[in-house]
């Protein structure tokens, strides 16, 4: 090789370099946040713990089943007082750090928390709630994490359920979580959105979005604790990513298996609370071949209760050992 094009090749490899395109054409940088992430599992989630007790049982079979949720990364839910989030999310995150892995939180505490049904309760004020998730962000610390932001606050507020003064409290609540929580680099937030089976008015939701500070999140998210299907709910993101100049999503696919339950009732109570013959979705993955579509995550456990929607149900949040099985089988 001559000195000339010695020098012609080393011209074009720096120029290579310099703009990240080579012949084959230009490399672009992957739009997803999450990934090459992997997220930590809890050994001692309820599903984890309820496989040690059945095996202590000898109950090998059942444990071995439920182990196709105990052994999936499903999100941490945090609630309650503002004193103890902080090191309720500083030890998942220590946790999740020692693993070399990445914590997923679901930040649930919005004033009038689904506006007194089954998942009652929530700050008691507007103060109490930026303390709150002030103290959220400081347990969070320096460590890498996925927050999923206030299930069905939005969604409820489109609804009607929050109207005037209380509807501008929780936008701008919603607001300023998105701010804190998003300035830490390491923080990857997505506001929830709801799921096609609730609201169907995608420039609603788009407007709600914009209204709550979701051009300032990561992206949304949906399906969170529901059951509708990947494919419906992938349409429904799309619809929504189209008003918000292509924002990106994750979805809820914990227990999406066979989608949601064919009627609006069953038994007495809501088909979105405990339906029966439901199954496990795909696992959690940030590989998930759809474009926009950042993760399937678990953000509901599959086992914890809905609510107590028919009798002899446990409240919402409750581990349900026999419902997980059941998802699971």
């Amino acid at each position: 090789m001559t000195t000339r094009s010695r020098a012609a090749l080393v011209a074009l490899v720096m120029l290579c370099l310099a703009a990240l395109s080579c012949g084959t054409g230009d490399v672009q940088a992957d739009p997803n946040p999450l990934n090459g992430l992997q997220f930590y599992v809890d050994p001692e989630s309820s599903a984890a713990n309820q496989v040690r007790r059945w095996e202590q049982a000898e109950h090998a079979a059942d444990a071995n089943t439920l182990r196709r949720i105990a052994e999936e990364p499903i999100a941490l839910w945090v609630t309650g007082d503002p004193a103890a989030v902080e090191q309720e999310v500083r030890s998942r995150m220590t946790a999740a750090a020692k693993n070399q892995k990445t914590a997923i939180i679901v930040a649930y505490n919005i004033p009038d928390r689904d506006c007194g049904n089954y998942s009652a309760g929530g700050a008691s004020d507007a103060a109490t709630y930026r303390t709150w998730v002030t103290n959220l962000a400081r347990g969070l610390g320096d460590g890498r994490a996925v927050v999923i932001l206030e299930p069905d606050a939005l969604s409820h507020l489109i609804d009607g359920c929050l109207q005037g003064p209380r509807a501008d409290e929780r936008f701008a609540l919603l607001a300023d979580a998105v701010r804190t929580l998003a300035a830490k680099p390491t923080i990857t937030v997505y506001l929830d959105a709801g799921n096609p089976g609730w609201i169907t008015d995608t420039a609603a939701v788009v407007d709600a979005l914009q209204r709550a500070g979701g051009r300032e999140a990561a992206g949304f998210a949906l399906n969170v604790a529901n059951f509708n299907t990947t494919d419906a709910t992938v349409t429904y993101g799309r619809a929504l990513a189209s008003g918000l100049d292509g924002a990106r999503f994750v979805i809820d696919t914990s227990r999406n298996g066979r989608g949601p339950y064919p009627e609006p009732q069953v038994e007495g109570g809501p088909s979105w609370c405990n339906p029966p013959g439901r199954a496990l979705g795909h696992p959690p993955t940030t590989q998930t071949g759809l474009q926009g579509v950042d993760a399937f995550l678990w953000i509901k456990e599959p086992g914890d209760s809905d609510g107590n929607c028919r009798p002899g149900e446990p409240t919402a949040g409750q581990w349900w050992p026999d419902y997980a099985l059941t998802l699971a089988r």
